[in-house]
């Protein structure tokens, strides 16, 4: 980062730029971070090169929309405020609330439980998708707005990326979305969810909570879905606890049938980090698609 950046950004912010101070703090999929420093005031920081920056404008289009439709009050769930985004020699910066944060608790994880149903209760559209794409971590993640769940969960998630798998060379068949859209629709033919807002990407890692319990979550991959698909992603790599499950089923009880759904929006992820790791995430994926082919 060059020498007057943490200049810019100040003057960018409306801040006092004479003790403007930017300290690297390392990288993460999303870019390099650091901590800006403005006379007592501090604001986290990624960043990426200009031309590569979509995945920070997703990111910062993501809180927004959690911002806006979290709303206020206790059901409303904690999302670090986008302060800007800045261009500064060939680089964007997005600039969020320096929050400190420290891992859930059991009250934490119950409290994000009923601020999680409360949202996909009230935050809905009039199709699954989004008007724009965004990222689930480093892969594109396609949106385009679609009435029909079954169609927009075959088309732009399982067979989206099991289509980039087989063109990477990682012994996956275009035939496997076929055969995985029959065994869907042998069991779930009647499945018609309401589109709510969802994070997408709510794994263990993308939330954490303050000092004072209050729970908060970031680096979202935001679309309108089944809100089951949050739930499925929250029950992977390390997961919730179970006082956040239960507190979401007594705020919003889930429908009949969750269980064996959730197997294919966790195929989902399984299939990402495949793509984006390989390794044992490649033999989990088969895994997978041969017990969902099994019945």
């Amino acid at each position: 980062m060059v020498s007057n950046t943490p200049f810019v950004l100040a003057e960018a912010l409306a801040q006092p730029t004479a003790s403007a101070r930017l300290i690297e703090l390392g990288s993460a999929s999303s870019g390099r971070t650091a901590r800006l420093e403005l006379d007592g005031r501090s604001f986290f920081v990624k960043s990426m090169a200009g031309y590569q920056a979509d995945p920070l404008d997703a990111e910062a289009d993501g809180l927004r929309r959690l911002t806006d439709a979290a709303g206020a009050g206790s059901q409303a769930i904690r999302i670090p405020a986008v302060h800007g985004l800045v261009d500064v020699d060939h680089q964007r910066f997005l600039v969020l609330d320096w929050l400190d944060l420290k891992g859930l608790s059991a009250a934490g994880a119950a409290r994000l439980g009923r601020q999680l149903a409360c949202l996909h209760r009230d935050a809905r559209a009039a199709a699954f998708g989004l008007e724009r794409d965004n990222w689930i971590g480093a892969t594109p993640q396609i949106n385009t707005p679609t009435e029909d769940w079954t169609a927009f969960l075959f088309e732009h998630r399982l067979g989206a990326l099991i289509d980039r798998l087989v063109d990477s060379g990682a012994a996956f068949s275009f035939d496997m979305v076929d055969s995985l859209h029959e065994a869907w629709t042998g069991r779930f033919a009647g499945c018609r969810p309401v589109p709510s807002l969802l994070h997408g990407d709510l794994w263990s890692g993308n939330a954490a909570m303050l000092a004072d319990g209050t729970p908060v979550v970031y680096d979202p991959a935001v679309h309108y879905g089944d809100r089951e698909c949050d739930l499925a992603m929250a029950a992977l790599f390390g997961g919730f606890g179970r006082e956040f499950f239960d507190a979401y089923q007594v705020t919003w009880p889930l429908e009949p049938g969750w269980e064996r759904r959730r197997e294919f929006y966790q195929l989902y992820h399984v299939l990402n980090h495949t793509l984006l790791f390989g390794g044992g995430y490649l033999s989990d994926a088969r895994r997978r698609i041969e017990r969902l082919l099994a019945g």
